[in-house]
């Protein structure tokens, strides 16, 4: 089996609902939504498929902008987009099945939005000799 070659291309929040209707329009499927941390905020990868060949959106987030639903031209995307708001805290405009904070229970309210542990590195100096 030959691999294809995958792309990743960076947008603004801005350019998701005009490149997204692209895709649709060209006949592409919705494949996931992933959200990932990076530096103090996020990113959100939409990936989508056409005849096997993966494309990805990649768009910076954070907690405090609002990021617009994809779900009014990819229904399921209400799934993804409700567990990265319960799960991360970034809040999305507009989701066509809207569970409000409540599609996912946690313990804790936004779980992976917020460092839950705080990681405390040794100096190499404190370690009594061991590595």
């Amino acid at each position: 089996m030959i691999e294809q070659e995958q792309t990743i291309e960076m947008i603004s929040v801005e350019d998701l609902i005009s490149r997204v209707h692209s895709f649709h329009d060209e006949g592409f499927r919705l494949v996931q939504i992933c959200c990932s941390r990076e530096g103090e905020g996020f990113e959100l990868t939409y990936s989508f498929d056409k005849d096997l060949v993966l494309t990805h959106l990649r768009i910076p987030a954070d907690q405090n902008s609002t990021v617009p639903s994809i779900s009014r031209i990819y229904l399921a995307s209400f799934v993804y987009e409700n567990e990265i708001a319960d799960l991360y805290g970034i809040p999305f405009a507009g989701i066509a099945v809207d569970y409000k904070g409540t599609f996912i229970r946690t313990s804790v309210p936004h779980p992976f939005g917020t460092p839950q542990i705080e990681v405390v590195k040794r100096r190499p100096d404190e370690t009594g000799g061991k590595a």
